[in-house]
């Protein structure tokens, strides 16, 4: 048995469909099974459980030859280095209580002192891990590229939106970009290495270049020309605040990236071809097919796929603030919820869609996710996938779609959408709920009251309408 944490993350995502290609057991370590109920494969096991929970483990690591640590905390904002250790540390114990023979872990490659507080989080996680007794291979990768990927993404979204672009020195620091391909490839190869010992396994691509250099040939293979000036006094916060106006990638991702994109990222270690058949493509390769799947459906994994918050969010409390609006439609329930199922991403949400954005841009400027992430499947919602600055939690074809804020708000908040039928015709039910923090959340939801009055109830009139011009 094969054991997968971060199965609901880029990599993780990529390397379950990998496995599960290869027909091997694979059982996924989530704190929300849910998200990927429709991804996996018949057979594959699916457990809940959280590494900073460790009561919650279970039997989880029972009958487990292969451990794969692929958890990042990076969403966590200031407290993702003290969340690593505590889920490393977590995941280490349980692994040699169980048995497990080995651990394959993915941290980040960076040489020099002064490591910034994400690689330095990344080589303590290598380091707890080993400290278990058990066999590591530890892979150390340089800037990952592929439809999806975080830096990609902030790539992407520069290139193409910006004619002129004001770049800062970090932007030449040398890198060996490594395809999400090449990077599967090595992660699934690890299963099969002879080892008694613990390994540390550098991996890039064939090409030495630095993001200058990336953001080049993505200019070239899209034909775009594109003017880039370095300056020498953009700061980390101008930067990081920078990318999250103009990609999509948020403060807290474009920070962390811009402080290790600082550290030089080339393979020294020559121990990966020695090791492993993997002969990794070049920078013009990767970003051939990562162009080539970046319009793929959404099974296909994406960075903002991992959960914002600490855990899975339990269900609402008692004491909750609930804005509800209803309306009858003379339709089928299929009918009456169809543009529901469509909501956000391209489509809008229908009313108000210029106060929709304003609100994102505040959760933007606040270090929040914003509405930059949409959503990946413009069909259906489907469990644990993004939909702009909400997360869906749950999803009844036809009849139900509940969502979670992950906005930042003093509290916690659901929007909640429910046809329901009575006779002829079907009720569509509204419901936005909000669990207040303290005094600073009340005062958020009665000022915001009139706000959301008329937003929520010209939305749901919206819907409507269009589910009426459908018919």
């Amino acid at each position: 048995m094969h054991l997968l944490t971060g199965a609901t993350g880029y990599v993780g995502g990529r390397l379950l469909g990998r496995l599960e290609q290869d027909g091997l057991p694979v059982r996924c370590l989530c704190r929300n099974p849910e998200a990927l109920g429709w991804r996996v494969a018949p057979g594959t096991e699916l457990v809940r459980g959280d590494l900073l929970e460790p009561a919650s483990l279970g039997t989880a690591f029972s009958g487990v030859d292969t451990a794969f640590y692929l958890v990042h905390s990076m969403h966590a904002g200031a407290e993702f280095e003290a969340q690593e250790r505590q889920a490393a540390e977590t995941f280490a114990q349980a692994a040699r209580k169980a048995g497990v023979r080995r651990i394959v872990y993915l941290g980040g490659l960076a040489h020099g002192d002064a490591l910034s507080p994400h690689l330095r989080s990344r080589a303590e996680t290598g380091n707890i891990l080993r400290a278990s007794g058990i066999p590591v291979i530890e892979f150390q990768a340089s800037i990952v590229i592929g439809s999806g990927s975080a830096s990609f993404e902030m790539i992407r979204a520069l290139v193409e939106r910006l004619p002129v672009m004001i770049a800062p020195r970090w932007v030449n620091t040398a890198a060996q970009p490594i395809a999400i391909e090449d990077v599967i490839e090595y992660l699934a190869a690890a299963i099969r290495l002879p080892i008694d010992r613990n390994l540390t396994v550098e991996i890039g691509g064939s090409d030495v270049t630095s993001y200058l250099g990336i953001m080049r040939e993505f200019a070239r293979q899209r034909k775009l020309r594109r003017w880039i000036l370095r300056v020498p006094f953009l700061s980390l916060s101008l930067s990081s605040r920078w990318l999250t106006l103009i990609t999509p990638v948020y403060a807290s991702i474009g920070r962390c990236l811009i402080e290790s994109v600082r550290h030089p990222s080339v393979v020294r270690n020559p121990s990966a071809r020695e090791l492993f058949a993997v002969r990794p493509m070049g920078i013009t390769r990767a970003i051939e097919r990562a162009l080539a799947n970046e319009d793929r459906p959404a099974a296909e994994t994406r960075w903002s796929d991992a959960r914002a918050g600490r855990s899975a969010s339990p269900d609402p409390g008692r004491d909750l603030l609930t804005n509800e609006q209803t309306i009858r439609l003379p339709l089928t329930p299929d009918r009456a919820f169809a543009p529901i199922r469509r909501i956000g991403g391209r489509t809008g949400w229908y009313f108000g869609n210029l106060l929709w954005r304003i609100r994102g841009l505040i959760d933007l400027m606040m270090g929040g996710v914003g509405m930059r992430r949409g959503r990946p499947d413009p069909e259906t919602p489907l469990p644990g996938s993004t939909l702009d600055f909400w997360r869906v939690e749950r999803y009844e074809p036809g009849r139900r779609l509940r969502l979670l804020a992950e906005m930042r708000v003093p509290g916690r908040a659901w929007l909640e959408f429910r046809a329901e039928p009575d006779g002829a015709s079907t009720v569509l039910r509204q419901i936005a709920q909000f669990e207040p923090r303290g005094l600073s959340g009340l005062l958020y939801w009665y000022l915001l009251w009139p706000l959301h009055e008329v937003m929520f109830r010209g939305m749901l009139r919206r819907i409507g309408a269009a589910a009426l011009k459908s018919r």
